[in-house]
């Protein structure tokens, strides 16, 4: 008998420590959570950045301020990516005429230009495409994986925050950015 309430004592015990640990594990992926949130929640005020495009040139955030900007993180080895950049460049000509609108395409790519460039020419885009290398900005947006999209209004907040790939192209995407540019104010 004193073996089997031992056996018992211990089994108890072990059950205890194992919700113990699982409940220490769900509150530090909580408070994770609740980190990354706190960066990147809609209605703060996205993080300036100073970039290269294609072309050498810097593209800073706070110079387009009074645009309405899409900031994606992509790289080329990103299947995902992949799939979602033909509807990023939907989403480009349908707002071509738009002088307030932008996309930026930041590229985590670590060999910079030199993959960038031929993979863009190949594919036809023509939104503004940075170099992000080491991914300093991406690391200011908390990005957690690529493809991760932001939509960033006329004051430089967010407004939108996607993880993953997604069809930028859909009526009800451009319906909300045209609500969105026509609002003049956020």
């Amino acid at each position: 008998m004193k073996r089997d309430s031992r056996v018992a004592w211990v089994g108890a015990a072990l059950a205890v420590a194992a919700i113990v640990v699982l409940l220490l594990a769900r509150v530090r992926q909580r408070r994770e959570a609740a980190s990354v949130a706190d960066t990147v929640a809609t209605g703060k005020l996205a993080s300036d950045f100073a970039l290269k495009d294609l072309d050498g040139h810097s593209v800073s955030l706070v110079s387009l301020r009074g645009k309405v900007v899409f900031l994606n993180f992509w790289a080329t080895w990103c299947a995902p990516c992949l799939t979602e950049m033909p509807s990023m460049e939907k989403l480009y000509s349908a707002f071509a005429d738009r002088s307030d609108f932008v996309i930026l395409a930041v590229s985590q790519d670590a060999k910079g230009a030199t993959v960038v460039q031929p993979f863009v020419r190949k594919h036809g885009y023509h939104f503004e495409v940075l170099l992000d290398p080491q991914s300093k900005v991406a690391e200011s947006y908390d990005v957690t994986g690529v493809p991760e999209t932001f939509i960033i209004d006329r004051q430089g907040r967010i407004v939108a925050h996607h993880l993953g790939a997604f069809d930028w192209a859909r009526e009800d995407v451009r319906e909300a950015l045209r609500e969105l540019l026509d609002a003049k104010t956020g």
